[in-house]
């Protein structure tokens, strides 16, 4: 079974969740392409996506967003997870919360979206970043929990077992 995994990240820390899905999806014998949503046409040859973003504002990235307009508009996988990382210290805060996830869920038909814990390093942000995060009162650091995120693959892996290929 062939997984594209494709994730949006502004410093890295987004992507490197991603990696980590992949690593977990690749021990689980699949066969993996771990892709920046720009170096994605579409999701043609796959049998499942992942799908990822940082969140910012609110949002996810629009790399992120434009490769699931990509993907609705050509041909959706079988399988599809979102997950977002943003700078919420609780996985269930606003500001960890995408807007357009509930349409992408739907449009994508998407197998469920899960929001991760993020990482702030204030000396890589721009002024503008800085100046956002002041207000949201983030706290500096890496929040991400690995071993959640982990769990998380596994538990997406183990959903594909259940289906067939194309």
């Amino acid at each position: 079974m062939r997984v594209l995994v494709s994730v949006a990240s502004r410093h890295g820390g987004t992507w490197e969740i991603g990696e980590c899905v992949a690593q977990v999806l690749t021990e689980h014998g699949y066969e993996v392409d771990l892709r920046e949503p720009q170096d994605v046409v579409d999701a043609t040859g796959y049998d499942a996506l992942v799908l990822g973003s940082a969140v910012y504002v609110g949002h996810w990235l629009s790399a992120a967003r434009e490769l699931a307009e990509r993907v609705e508009a050509s041909r959706v996988p079988p399988v599809v997870w979102l997950f977002s990382s943003g700078l919420a210290t609780q996985p269930a805060a606003a500001a960890n919360s995408p807007h357009e996830i509930s349409e992408l869920v739907k449009h994508l038909g998407a197998s469920g979206h899960r929001s991760f814990r993020g990482r702030l390093d204030r000396q890589v942000l721009t002024f503008a970043e800085r100046a956002t995060i002041a207000g949201a009162r983030a706290r500096e650091g890496d929040h991400r929990d690995f071993a959640l995120i982990r769990a998380w693959a596994a538990t997406v892996a183990d959903s594909l077992a259940l289906q067939p290929t194309t």
